[in-house]
C-alpha cells in the first residue's frame, strides 16, 4: 500500500501542477477575447484564428483543470445527502462510485479520444473556417485531460481505500474544508 499511496501523490502533484498551470490560460483567453474585440469595433479587423484561440484556450483550462477538480473535490455533489452522511461513508460511496462510474467513462473517454486526435493530428487537419487554426492541438487537450481525469480516480481510490484499510489517516481539519481525501496524511506524515 505504501507504494500505492507514493503514486497517488505523485498523481496529486502533478495534476496540482497542471491545475496551477493552466489557471493562468484563463488570463491569455481573456486578454486575446479583449484584443479581438477590441479590433473589431476600432478598426474592423477580425480573426477567426483568434476566436478559435480563445476557445482552444478555455477549452484546455477546462479539459487540463478537470482532474485538479476532481482533487480538490470541487466537483458538484448532491451536498443535502452527502452533507448528513458519517466521511467513513462518504468515503465507501466515492470509491465505489470512482470505480463503477469515473474510471470506466475516463478510460473510454480515452479510448475514443486517442484514434480522433491521433487522424486529426497525422492529417494536419484544419478548421473549416476561413484563417482557422489547426485542430489537433485542442483535440489533444480533450484526450490529455481524460488522461489526467483518469490518473487522479486511480489516486482518489488508492486514497479511499487507504483511509477505509487503516492505512492512511484523514486529516480532520484539512478534510472538513475541503470535504475530500486529498489531504490524507500517513501515520509518519503526521505532526508530533
Amino acid at each position: 500500500m505504501k507504494t500505492l499511496i507514493t503514486i497517488s501523490r505523485a498523481i496529486d502533484r502533478l495534476n496540482t501542477f497542471i491545475g496551477h498551470s493552466v489557471s493562468w490560460l484563463l488570463l491569455v483567453a481573456v486578454l486575446v477575447s479583449a484584443g479581438n474585440a477590441v479590433s473589431r469595433k476600432l478598426f474592423s479587423l477580425s480573426s477567426n484564428a483568434m476566436l478559435e484561440l480563445q476557445w482552444y484556450l478555455f477549452g484546455a483550462v477546462f479539459m487540463l483543470a478537470a482532474a485538479y477538480t476532481l482533487l480538490k473535490n470541487e466537483h458538484i455533489r448532491i451536498d443535502i445527502l452527502s452533507g448528513s452522511w458519517s466521511k467513513r461513508t462518504r468515503d465507501w460511496i466515492d470509491l465505489t462510485l470512482h470505480i463503477v462510474f469515473l474510471v470506466p467513462f475516463a478510460s473510454m473517454m480515452v479510448y475514443l479520444a486517442w484514434p480522433w486526435f491521433w487522424r486529426s493530428f497525422a492529417s494536419g487537419e484544419h478548421s473549416t473556417n476561413a484563417g482557422g487554426l489547426i485542430l489537433w492541438p485542442a483535440k489533444s487537450f480533450i484526450l490529455i485531460g481524460f488522461i489526467l481525469l483518469l490518473l487522479q480516480a486511480f489516486s482518489e481510490i488508492i486514497k479511499r481505500a487507504g483511509v477505509l484499510s487503516g492505512h492512511l489517516a484523514s486529516n480532520q481539519t484539512l478534510y472538513s474544508e475541503s470535504g475530500n481525501a486529498a489531504h490524507m496524511m500517513t501515520e509518519e506524515d503526521k505532526p508530533e
